[in-house]
């Protein structure tokens, strides 16, 4: 980045940086320091967005970001994210950062945060495609001003747990037509049903012909019938939640933390 602005290729206005408060600096004493870490590695003076990665805490343990008891279980934390949200406040009254979002909440998580909030939630990510639509909780965030943005839009092929058995959204052959009509990829489909029904996206390559592919989503447009189509291939699958075996059975590895975000609805 440095090297970016001082060669003048772009300003530090021109791009838009988002960071994320890991599990274990939830204790409002340790926020703004997590915040000020990041900058320091960026050589930044201010983020334009920070997020809390997920309401789940782990217990805070130094740099070791998944301290585990000499059992090997990862060593939770009740900590609230009512009172890290205070601290994510008081970082832009600060001027360190410009606005501050949530990822991986659900939507009586964030009412929570609306009720006892000075700056609302900017930006809520989530992970969205059309296995996992989450249209219930785009639209309660459309209502509350809060903009989505989809990670894992492609359903992460490239996961290390991924399985064979898991379903492909980039081999799915109902979106492959779909992208053979328009000469696009089954990506770039995917990417603009999230643009066209209004919601950020962020898919994630370190391919320079992937990243160029990627931008090249302006210049079709899905029909409405497509739209509805892709929607109803809904089946509630997560590609990204931790996951831990249990009696020769995957289960979700936080499932038993009272801030677990995927038991409501949405």
């Amino acid at each position: 980045l440095k090297i970016a602005f001082d060669s003048g290729i772009v300003t530090r206005e021109e791009v838009f940086i988002t960071g994320k408060l890991w599990n274990t600096f939830h204790k409002p004493q340790h926020v703004k320091d997590a915040l000020a870490a990041s900058l320091r590695d960026l050589r930044l003076d201010y983020l334009d967005l920070y997020l809390i990665h997920w309401p789940i805490a782990f217990e805070f343990s130094g740099d070791e970001l998944f301290p585990k008891d000499k059992d090997g279980n990862l060593k939770y934390s009740e900590d609230s994210y009512l009172k890290t949200w205070k601290a994510m406040e008081e970082c832009v009254d600060e001027g360190l950062v410009k606005s501050i979002g949530l990822s991986n909440f659900n939507s009586v998580q964030i009412k929570q945060i609306l009720s006892a909030s000075r700056y609302l939630p900017a930006v809520l990510q989530v992970e969205s495609h059309p296995y996992l639509t989450q249209e219930k909780l785009i639209e309660f965030c459309n209502e509350q001003n809060i903009a989505v943005t989809a990670y894992s839009p492609l359903g992460s092929p490239d996961r290390p747990w991924a399985k064979k058995s898991d379903p492909s959204l980039l081999a799915d052959p109902r979106i492959v037509e779909i992208a053979q009509k328009y000469g696009k990829s089954p990506a770039q489909v995917l990417i603009r049903f999230q643009t066209q029904r209004g919601v950020i996206v962020i898919p994630k390559s370190v391919t320079p012909s992937r990243i160029k592919e990627n931008f090249e989503t302006t210049d079709f447009r899905l029909s409405e019938e497509e739209m509805r189509f892709l929607e109803s291939f809904d089946r509630n699958w997560r590609a990204c939640v931790p996951a831990i075996e249990v009696n020769g059975k995957s289960v979700p590895r936080d499932a038993s933390h009272p801030y677990f975000p995927f038991h409501e609805e949405f």
